[in-house]
């Protein structure tokens, strides 16, 4: 049984909250697996701050985190700074969204403290928490940002990770799962260590 009031002044008010039902819906159990879940959450969001993907890119952020989209400096013109055709442009027909016109690129943009990305996603977790996503994106962001995070762990069977003990080596193992590398992993593994102290 996890006793979530040794998480009070650990996690934000509205984190804390949501933590009950969140771990009921989506089987986090044990107090390991929260602590997976809460350390990958806290990193990818700047500690519960972000609930929404920030497409803010220069022309070089857009080369070097996007260079299949934007291979030189010339086809940054008119993106760079403009997130909104960011979005549209890197998102167009993959995921479930449609062509760059169809501006859904920019609406199934990622949300949450993990960022659920994609119409398909949308429409997934959909199903999982009984709101329409699709119809009103922005509930991911505002309403479910603790939700679609643990939604996510749910669907890739993060847990089999997170059940494999506290080491570095399976903090490092969920980051790769959740980031796609090891970005960001000292960080991780500094509020793993936290969350994991805090619920003994």
């Amino acid at each position: 049984m996890i006793d979530f009031s040794k998480l009070k002044g650990v996690v934000p008010e509205a984190v804390l909250n949501a933590l009950p039902n969140t771990c009921s819906k989506f089987n986090i159990t044990t107090g390991l697996r929260l602590a997976h879940f809460l350390s990958q959450c806290a990193h990818e969001s700047g500690n519960f701050k972000a609930v929404t993907e920030n497409l803010n890119y220069s022309p070089d952020g857009l080369r070097r985190v996007f260079p299949k989209y934007f291979p030189t400096l010339e086809s940054t013109t008119g993106y760079a700074r403009n997130p909104e055709k960011i979005a549209n442009k890197v998102y167009a027909n993959r995921m479930g969204n449609g062509p760059e016109t169809s501006g859904e690129g920019w609406k199934f943009r990622g949300k949450g403290y993990i960022q659920l990305t994609g119409k398909n996603n949308h429409a997934e977790f959909s199903k999982y928490i009984g709101e329409d996503c699709v119809a009103y994106p922005d509930l991911v962001s505002t309403k479910y940002p603790l939700e679609s995070a643990a939604f996510f762990f749910e669907k890739n069977n993060l847990w089999a990770i997170c059940d494999k003990g506290n080491s570095p080596d399976v903090v490092t193992a969920l980051t790769k799962r959740v980031n796609g590398g090891i970005l960001g992993l000292a960080d991780r593994l500094k509020h793993f260590n936290h969350f994991y102290n805090s619920l003994k």
